[in-house]
């Protein structure tokens, strides 16, 4: 889901984010996801992405999302933004994280009918998602606890206490019919269309980083090259992404089961 989300007034930015970023020339509004309001600020000393949350949930994502980018800015040359500035306050969590230049892989495809220009964004995004997965895993990440054991437990939380896709059926039916095991990876959690950065058939940025693991690298290739409109809908594109991701790891029952997970998400 794609919203435009409420514009962020001035006068309610953190007093500490105010004074990092000194004057503050502009704030614009692009399309973003519906869990956080999400500004671009322009100041004296540059531009900066700053998101807010005010529910308990989203709130709780964000904070995984910026220990998770810390975490990989300490340990990984991926292309994910360093955080700036963290802050809670009254309820409301606030983060302000390095602008990375690009647009998303979907607006890129979408606009893209360029037979090469598309072919060669379809093999980037895939050599990026091998990346990921090819990057060691920071500690800080890791857990004791079964990736997938962990996600159907969030997914019986969530489908309990929030708004979801899927239902108490489909879960049923995940829990009972699991995919065989795979050795598991450091994973992005969300890797769609809409968290890639792309500029001149280049990715320049990975961002929202809430759901990353140590987990099941078939859980972010499902989610990658799930249909969207005019993207991922013929079998070429498909294709192109996993010459660039260098094999095609997943079988038909591994992407229905992913796809359903991600029902509870």
């Amino acid at each position: 889901m794609v919203i435009n989300m409420k514009p962020i007034p001035l006068e309610e930015i953190p007093i500490v984010i105010k004074d990092y970023v000194r004057n503050i020339h502009s704030i614009s509004f692009p399309r973003q996801g519906c869990t956080s309001d999400v500004g671009i600020i322009q100041s004296d000393i540059g531009l900066y992405a700053l998101k807010r949350t005010k529910k308990p949930q989203f709130n709780s994502w964000l904070n995984k999302e910026i220990m998770v980018l810390r975490s990989l800015n300490q340990e990984t040359s991926l292309p994910v933004p360093k955080v700036e500035k963290f802050v809670e306050i009254d309820g409301q969590s606030w983060a302000l994280i390095e602008f990375q230049e690009g647009e998303t892989i979907r607006a890129a495809l979408t606009k893209t009918h360029h037979k090469g220009k598309r072919e060669e964004l379809l093999i980037n995004f895939g050599k990026v998602v091998s990346d990921i997965h090819a990057t060691p895993c920071p500690e800080t990440l890791k857990d004791e606890k079964v990736w997938l054991d962990d996600m159907l437990n969030q997914a019986a939380y969530n489908l309990q206490n929030y708004e979801v896709d899927g239902s108490e059926d489909l879960l049923e039916k995940i829990k009972e019919n699991r995919p065989g095991n795979r050795k598991q990876t450091l994973i992005h959690g969300d890797l769609t269309v809409d968290n890639i950065l792309v500029h001149n058939g280049e990715v320049t940025g990975i961002i929202d980083w809430s759901g990353g693991a140590f987990g099941d690298p078939r859980y972010d290739v499902s989610l990658a090259i799930r249909p969207k409109p005019h993207i991922f809908e013929w079998e070429s594109d498909k294709l192109h992404f996993f010459e660039g991701y260098g094999s095609n790891i997943l079988n038909k029952g591994d992407y229905d089961y992913f796809i359903n997970l991600y029902e509870y998400f």
